[in-house]
């Protein structure tokens, strides 16, 4: 007791001390960002409050027109980059990575201390801009942008420099000598091409990882929310401008596909958010110079409802996950398997929860709702919708329109509730990216499993059941790359956890501890353990010219450190021992230079 008492008296005093300094707030500067022109403070020239009527077969030009969806009020434009202006801007970043490669993880922590107090403090700006270029509510904005991204960055304080640290790995039985290890070193310039549903998330994601691994980033913005993204791109400059970081480090392009294909040419590497059509383009773009592609593209997610959950729970749970991110085309739970057990009650509260769902413009009034950022996906949606009622499917509820005015848009869809769905239907196979929730029956575990698994797409999957060994044994047989268990995409808010999917929903990881690393070139090195004192030295059987015994010794030398019979083991040495002293006598040495 004597022993142990001092220590535990350290030990306590240490966690006070650690606690008392957790009371004392970080020294974290602050930054400011021009905000005058993104704020709708109704003081506008003319020229930005116009509404704007694009062409529904108009051709990628040398601008990027912006609009809000929900109003089409125009924004503004920005220039399409040609490919020249682009290998520029790649050019400027690869400069200013090569000072970048060698700051500290203390100057990286605070870009990242800076950033998200900046966030924190700006919540409302950064959600009502997002909601203004893509349509989405303000609460789905605070839930998908922000906290999200303030996950990420917290995650990266806490743990980021200890996973790119070397990584220390055994040697082998051949290599006890030997010290081996793997290094993370930046893999220069990051190329990004990011979707438009999460306009500040999808840019904060791929430059938090490339910048605090070293790296320099180029991120092609999506043309349908390009206004967010440039305004978002301030935020960024400032806060490296606070850290004293190289100019040009990271940089927000605009344009069509040829900006994008450019970029694919020029960077180390290229991470990828779309549609899995765009993807197969990028790999083929990305074969030309064999650089390392992510791809994160649709999805198809299934959501199994068994029979023993609290009913009105799970459909709530439901209903906000098919309508994630308020219908903003966002890949959320998009087929839904409920036991034929408790189908009706489930159909019935999924339906009084959607009836109570009201659409309209998100900043003008109180709506779970807003408008649909992409021009014509209400046609998509319809155009699915019809073939599943072709088919035999029935609506049974839609969400109701608040007041839209006589001059509304045609860029809204209501939430849409439809049973008596099967995997004929095009509405159950391909991509709706919007407000539909099918629901189809299942009677056993089995037949949940395989509906599930009978999909081109493999991002993610959640599975309720009042077992939870019952849901995890379910999950584990679902081939995708995300499981949630009794909840719903809870696997995204663990910024510690890699996140990616299977089949056409795309390959390789961002997040977590892979993530992170995917940002690196991994290299694997081995040095000598106790040099200069032993060091490797080739034995005389196997120098050149090679001795008659060369492959006796070899194989005796194989099995004196792999055998798995230890007396083999240790008359294999004895054999190599011998080989070695014969090779070393005056005797053997004579009749090896005959």
């Amino acid at each position: 007791m004597a022993f142990w008492w001092p220590l535990l008296v350290l030990g306590f005093a240490y966690a006070i001390c650690r606690f008392l300094l957790m009371l004392i707030p970080p020294n974290v500067p602050s930054i400011e960002v021009d905000a005058s022109d993104v704020l709708d403070d109704g003081n506008q020239t003319k020229e930005n409050t116009y509404i704007y009527i694009p062409s529904r077969k108009a051709a990628p030009t040398d601008k990027v027109q912006c609009y809000e969806p929900a109003t089409m009020k125009y924004l503004g434009y920005f220039h399409a980059l040609s490919p020249d202006e682009v290998k520029e801007h790649v050019e400027q970043a690869r400069k200013a990575q090569k000072i970048w490669e060698k700051s500290t993880f203390k100057q990286r922590r605070q870009f990242l201390r800076i950033l998200l107090k900046y966030i924190i403090e700006h919540q409302e700006l950064i959600c009502e801009t997002s909601s203004r270029d893509t349509g989405k509510t303000m609460v789905d904005a605070s839930l998908g942008e922000i906290m999200t991204t303030c996950e990420k960055i917290t995650w990266l304080l806490a743990e980021g420099e200890r996973w790119l640290k070397p990584e220390y790995r055994s040697s082998g039985r051949s290599m006890l000598h030997k010290i081996s290890k793997v290094e993370f070193h930046p893999l220069g310039v990051i190329g990004a091409i990011v979707s438009w549903n999460y306009p500040f998330h999808n840019i904060f994601n791929p430059m938090l990882a490339a910048v605090f691994s070293g790296n320099g980033l180029v991120i092609k913005v999506s043309e349908h929310a390009s206004w967010s993204g440039c305004f978002y791109f301030r935020i960024i400059q400032a806060a490296l401008a606070a850290v004293g970081a190289p100019d040009n480090l990271v940089h927000v392009i605009t344009g069509f596909a040829e900006t994008g294909e450019a970029l694919v040419a020029s960077v180390d590497k290229i991470i990828f958010v779309g549609s899995p059509g765009v993807g197969k383009m990028i790999m083929r773009n990305a074969a030309e110079t064999l650089i390392p592609v992510t791809l994160e593209l649709g999805g198809k997610d299934a959501f199994i409802v068994c029979e023993d959950v609290d009913v009105s729970h799970v459909a709530h749970v439901a209903v906000r996950a098919a309508l994630q991110s308020s219908g903003q085309n966002c890949a959320g739970a998009e087929r839904f398997y409920v036991h034929r057990d408790i189908y009706a009650a489930f159909v019935a509260q999924v339906v009084k929860i959607v009836k109570s769902v009201c659409v309209g413009p998100p900043l003008a009034g109180k709506y779970d709702m807003g408008a649909i950022c992409l021009q014509e996906h209400a046609d998509k949606l319809q155009y699915l919708v019809d073939d599943a009622i072709e088919k035999g499917a029935e609506i049974v509820g839609r969400g109701s329109f608040g007041n839209l005015g006589e001059d509304a848009v045609d860029q809204f869809f209501p939430p849409t509730v439809i049973v008596n769905v099967n995997h004929k239907m095009k509405l159950m196979q391909e991509e709706a990216f919007g407000p539909i929730i099918p629901i189809m029956k299942f009677s056993s575990d089995e037949e949940a499993i395989e509906l599930a698994n009978d999909s081109n797409y493999g991002l993610g999957c959640a599975v309720f059941s009042g077992n939870q060994r019952r849901a995890k044994e379910i999950a584990s047989k679902l081939h995708c790359g995300v499981a949630a268990i009794n909840d719903f995409a809870t696997t995204y808010m663990c910024q510690s956890l890699p996140f990616g999917g299977v089949k056409h929903s795309g390959f390789g990881r961002f997040a977590g501890v892979e993530g992170l690393r995917a940002c690196c070139l991994v290299k694997s090195v081995v040095e000598d353990r106790w040099w200069p004192y032993i060091k490797t030295k080739i034995p005389k059987p196997l120098q050149y010219p090679v001795a008659e015994n060369c492959f006796e010794f070899q194989e005796s030398l194989v099995e004196a450190l792999y055998g798995l019979n230890v007396w083999d083991r240790l008359r294999a040495l004895v054999n190599v021992l011998k080989i070695l002293t014969d090779q070393n006598s005056p005797v053997g040495s004579a009749r090896r230079n005959q």
